[in-house]
């Protein structure tokens, strides 16, 4: 295997790592940004009223696309192990 392979192929695993962790990170970034314009207007400075909102949010975005996130893990992992020979040859 050439270094080249290798990089290749550890770039096709970060995309698909950010590929799947994005809507859960997109979400929890929004949620965030309304709480901290909401603690900013109202200038309350509670610590939990800025950590449970984005807690929840996330949560509720691993039940909405967990079924996409795993297929697409699913689908890498398939295609790493499919062209396992490929690899060691």
């Amino acid at each position: 295997m050439s270094a080249e392979f290798i990089i290749g192929l550890a770039g096709q695993a970060i995309y698909t790592i950010l590929k799947a962790s994005a809507p859960m990170l997109i979400i929890g970034l929004v949620v965030g940004l309304i709480v901290s314009i909401f603690q900013a207007t109202t200038q309350i400075q509670e610590q939990t009223l800025a950590f449970v909102p984005k807690i929840v949010a996330v949560f509720v975005s691993m039940i909405i696309f967990g079924p996409w996130i795993l297929n697409t893990l699913v689908d890498f992992t398939f295609n790493l192990l499919n062209n396992l020979y490929k690899y060691i040859g």
